[in-house]
């Protein structure tokens, strides 16, 4: 598959969510394989986009909400367990967990090391490192979410 449509990979993040354990399954992307509106390409998801930075109010690892020395985002908080609604799934291994912040969404892995953020604001699915770097893209279904990621962002959540 080297161009997929939209409606295909909507279609393929649907089916993965449905099929994850939790509600947060996790696959690679390619960006060159991205569609255009899902991709780093796209005006809305560049990293250099202003509301996108990592020091943009909200975005920040630093702003109250987003570190994981907040109960809500703790790694001994059981909401972001196995079992607790917003685990991060590779097949049936739990990787990491999601919380959201004032429309920021915030990815970490089980340790609470933040790997990655989507800005709130709801202009972009994208999502980026705390560097500012583009990982990746989510799906939010309404169901659930799944995330699609680069290598190198979704191995963030292996160290």
């Amino acid at each position: 598959m080297n161009n997929p449509s939209r409606s295909g990979l909507i279609a393929a993040l649907l089916l993965a969510a449905s099929s994850a354990l939790a509600d947060a399954p996790l696959f690679i992307v390619q960006p060159s394989q991205m569609p255009f509106d899902l991709g780093p390409g796209a005006p809305a998801n560049q990293s250099s986009r202003r509301q996108n930075l990592p020091t943009a109010p909200g975005n920040s690892g630093g702003a109250p909400g987003n570190g994981s020395g907040i109960r809500a985002n703790a790694p001994d908080n059981p909401a972001n367990g196995p079992e607790g609604g917003r685990a991060i799934w590779v097949g049936d291994e739990p990787v990491g967990y999601y919380t959201t912040n004032g429309g920021t969404l915030n990815l970490f892995d089980s340790r609470g090391r933040r790997v990655a953020y989507r800005p709130g604001g709801g202009h972009t699915r994208s999502l980026f490192s705390p560097q500012g770097q583009w990982c990746g893209t989510v799906a939010d279904t309404g169901a659930g979410m799944a995330f699609g990621m680069t290598e190198a962002c979704a191995g963030r959540l292996f160290r």
